[in-house]
């Protein structure tokens, strides 16, 4: 059975830090690009960044670069998003996505609450 399950959200004050964490099960991880997604209330979801498989590269939405890292430990079929420097419009339900050829996965959200 495939399960992606996020964890680390919650709420905290604009200038600080979360980092989230996608455990992935049921799936070849490392052959997977995994990708983190957010929604806010009211508009569609967006990609944040993402991580291909077993050489990683990065790739990140301009509206979180030099604030978010993302990176994967394949040995633990975990992949992470580190959010410095957070802002009130980062506030969302963030979504891990495992993608492979036309196989994609996703887990079922944490959310995010940026706000003193």
């Amino acid at each position: 059975q495939v399960q992606l399950v996020e964890s680390g959200g919650g709420l905290v004050q604009p200038g600080g830090s979360l980092r989230l964490s996608c455990a992935g099960s049921g799936f070849t991880f490392s052959w997977y690009v995994m990708t983190w997604y957010r929604q806010a209330p009211g508009k569609e979801r967006e990609l944040v960044a993402r991580i291909t498989g077993t050489r990683p590269s990065t790739n990140y939405a301009d509206s979180v670069k030099g604030r978010f890292t993302i990176s994967r430990d394949n040995a633990k079929n975990t992949v992470y998003l580190q959010m410095n420097s957070l802002k009130p419009e980062d506030t969302a339900v963030y979504y891990c996505n495992a993608k492979w050829a036309d196989i994609d996965y996703w887990g079922q959200g944490t959310q995010v609450t940026v706000s003193s």
